[in-house]
């Protein structure tokens, strides 16, 4: 028996072309999340720099509380004469430290203005001053940004959280994006149907003129739980708020849940 030596060619194997990176949406799973908030450098800024601060501010004012307390027109001229009073090295040690104390008290408060998230393609948790809320991704029509606030719509365009704090947009946009949240960079695509709010508008029940007149009372009294709560009492009744710089509110009314996303410009 004889065999064909003959090479035979083995044809190349077809080529797969490569697939493009899958979308959030097919790529990420409910385990896979983002948690977005101050950068390191950040909060070492706030829990150096603060407590620095003071203690620099407190210790140039016990340098000048003789000057100061030598002045007859000054205001507070007991507090200053007794700070000028007090010996050396003891005055130094104490203002240092008072002033770093008092730097760390602030740094404390300002952290927890800090707006931090662990977002998913499930839900996202979003916390700011020790409070978390939870929404999830399936019950959110838009995310935006409102001044200092973070805001994340419903599809009945009803404002499912509003927060409050300090946060960088553009982190927190991409975080939202990478999961598949509705980002609208250009603010609230709602916002034009907002209008002041005037006693007796027709459009608007006798129970949430009530609840407009106590809220305007307690912004005028920078009574801020206060106007919080009264903001949920409205949005109960499905009436939206937004207060402008001046303390004015302006509302508008939820709409019929929707299918899709909430409009774009």
């Amino acid at each position: 028996m004889t065999y064909d030596e003959t090479p035979k060619t083995v044809p190349p194997a077809p080529k797969v072309p490569l697939s493009k990176e899958p979308s959030p949406a097919h790529e990420l799973t409910a385990h896979d999340r983002t948690t977005v908030g101050p950068t390191t450098g950040e909060r070492a800024v706030l829990w150096a720099g603060f407590p620095v601060l003071g203690a620099v501010a407190l210790w140039l004012v016990s340098r000048a509380a003789g000057w100061v307390a030598s002045l007859p027109w000054a205001p507070m001229q007991g507090p200053f004469k007794l700070i000028a009073s007090a010996p050396e090295p003891l005055l130094s040690i104490a203002s240092v430290a008072v002033g770093a104390l008092l730097g760390l008290a602030v740094a404390f408060f300002a952290e927890r203005e800090y707006v931090t998230a662990d977002i998913g393609p499930d839900r996202a948790a979003l916390t700011v001053d020790g409070v978390t809320r939870t929404v999830p991704r399936a019950a959110t029509a838009a995310v935006f940004r409102d001044g200092k606030n973070l805001v994340l719509l419903g599809h009945d365009t009803a404002e499912l959280v509003r927060l409050c704090g300090d946060f960088d947009a553009d982190r927190f946009a991409a975080a939202f994006e990478r999961h598949g949240y509705p980002w609208h960079p250009d603010g609230d695509p709602y916002a034009a149907d907002f209008r002041r709010w005037v006693a007796a508008q027709p459009d608007l029940t006798s129970a949430a003129h009530a609840l407009f007149k106590a809220r305007a009372h307690a912004l005028k009294k920078g009574e801020k739980k206060d106007a919080e709560q009264l903001r949920e009492e409205l949005a109960r009744l499905g009436v939206v708020v937004r207060d402008d710089k001046d303390k004015a509110q302006h509302w508008r009314l939820v709409q019929p849940a929707q299918d899709t996303d909430a409009p774009t410009e």
